[in-house]
Formats: structure tokens, sequence, C-alpha cells
């Protein structure tokens, strides 16, 4: 065993032999990554004389969270009516969108008919067009409907705009299930409604809350369909739609900006990095099983 743990920590997944070489690069792209976030970090804290002359020092002595306050207290930007829009569109699309996908996901997966997995494949096609394609068209549809510059106007939007990936994920994590729970459900009496959501369910949760993540990450990061969907009249604005409304596009007052991005970004990096193990376990459960 502990032959085997020392071979597979040298060698990678395909068998091949990780140099120095190989490790090096990788550092040196992940700190060339995050060279965008350095800057924002370092910059928040910073007056806007410090901001241009030294954009890459580190000077705690120089810091200063006065500028995170006054963005924080901006009048044109209530940051925590900015949160709370976006959260409960976050839990909304979510509600919507597993609710929806995880039936539609159990049947495609149980189904031998072909029409089902043509249906899947339409889904699948969905993951490969743009939001920002469809977004003229959704317009029409939703005012047509008298859901512009609304709440549930956006939120049917963007759940249905993560039906496809959602659909394509359930269905594969469905399908390393083993048919016998459903057989051994149907002896018990269980119909398919109930297999699914007393059975299927509960031994999805690894792959529900992957996607709970990735979607919240999706929803919390758009910028285009909050700000075309609901509008300066909607009296509505998520985070991404409020920073640029407050910060303006060729805003210079730097001591305005890198707060005001530092405070929009900082709760989805933070969820990002206490979820990722459950991200990844999510992503390989279907793996594993196999």
């Amino acid at each position: 065993m502990s032959a085997l743990r020392a071979l597979t920590g040298r060698r990678s997944l395909t068998g091949e032999r990780r140099t120095p070489a190989w490790y090096a690069a990788v550092t040196a792209l992940c700190l060339f990554m995050l060279v965008p976030m350095y800057l924002l970090v370092v910059n928040a804290f910073k007056d806007q004389r410090d901001i241009v002359s030294r954009p890459f020092s580190l000077s705690p002595g120089q810091f200063t969270l006065e500028h995170l306050v006054a963005a924080w207290n901006n009048p044109d930007f209530d940051i925590a009516f900015g949160y709370a829009v976006t959260i409960g569109l976050v839990i909304c699309v979510n509600i919507v969108s597993i609710g929806v996908c995880a039936p539609a996901a159990y049947v495609i997966a149980r189904s031998p008919r072909p029409v089902f997995g043509a249906a899947l494949l339409f889904f699948i096609s969905g993951m490969f067009i743009p939001t920002q394609v469809i977004l003229v068209p959704v317009i029409f549809v939703l005012r047509a409907l008298g859901l512009m510059s609304t709440f549930p106007g956006l939120v049917l939007f963007m759940a249905s705009a993560t039906v496809p990936f959602t659909i394509f994920v359930f269905t594969g994590f469905i399908r390393m299930l083993p048919a016998s729970l459903d057989e051994a459900a149907a002896i018990d009496g269980a119909g398919p409604y109930r297999t699914l959501w007393t059975i299927i369910l509960p031994l999805m949760k690894p792959i529900v809350a992957t996607v709970f993540i990735l979607n919240t990450l999706s929803v919390w990061n758009d910028f285009a369909s909050p700000q075309l969907i609901l509008g300066p009249g909607s009296g509505l604005y998520t985070v991404t739609t409020g920073v640029y409304a407050s910060v303006g596009e060729y805003s210079a007052d730097y001591t305005q900006v890198f707060p005001t991005l530092l405070l929009a970004v900082l709760p989805i990096l933070v969820i990002f990095v206490l979820t990722q193990r459950w991200v990844m376990s999510g992503l390989a459960a279907g793996a594993v099983k196999g």
C-alpha cells in the first residue's frame, strides 16, 4: 500500500511522471492568474496617489479602511440592497432549476426510448449557445408576458439558462445509480415520483450541492441579463449592475472603484473557497461510482 501511495504521489492520473518543470509551470500560471485579484485587494486600501504611482506595492503602513467604508456607505449604490437582491435571485433560480431538472433528468436517465436520448442532446446543445445571443428575443417574450423589468421575469430567464447544464449533470449522475434501486422501490409499491424524491434525490446530494454552487457563481457574476431585463425603471439591481451604475464606465477615482469591486466579489470569493471541495467531489462522484 505504501508503495502504491508513493507511486501515485509521483505520477499523474495518466501515468506520466510530474517533473519539477511541470510544477514550476503550474505555479507560474497560478501566480499570473492571481495578479488581478492581488491588485484589487491591495489597491482597495490605498489612496489615489499610491494607487497611481505604486499599484503593485504592498505597504501595510499606508493602508486605510476609509475608502472601503465610503464604498459601503455610497449613497449611489446601496450594496446591502444589492446583496439582498442577488441572494434572493440565487435562491429562486436554484429552486426553480433544481426542482424542474431533477424529475426531467430522472425520466431521461431511466427511459430507454430514443426520444429521451434526443431530448438530452437538445438540452446539451443549449450549453453551446451564449445567453447574450438570445437576450433580445427573450426581452420581446418577457414584454409580451408582462414580465419585463420584473424580478420573476429575471428569475425565469436565468433559471432557464441553467437548465441545460443542470440536466446534463443530473442525467449523468442518475445513470451511474443502479436501476435495481428503482426495481426494489417498485416491488415495495413506490411509484416513480416517490422513488425519485425518497430514494434517488437523497443519493444525489453531492451533485445537487455542486450544481447549486456552480449556478450560484454563474448568477452572481452575470451582468448583461439583470442589466437588460431589470432595467433602470424597476428599482432593483444586483451587485454587478449596482457596481456599474455607481462606478461608471470612465471613472478615474480609483479609491471608489477598487473598494466597490472588492465588496462585490468578496462574498462569492469566500463562498467558492469554502465550498470548492464539494464542487470537486460532486463532479467526481459519477466517475467514482462508474
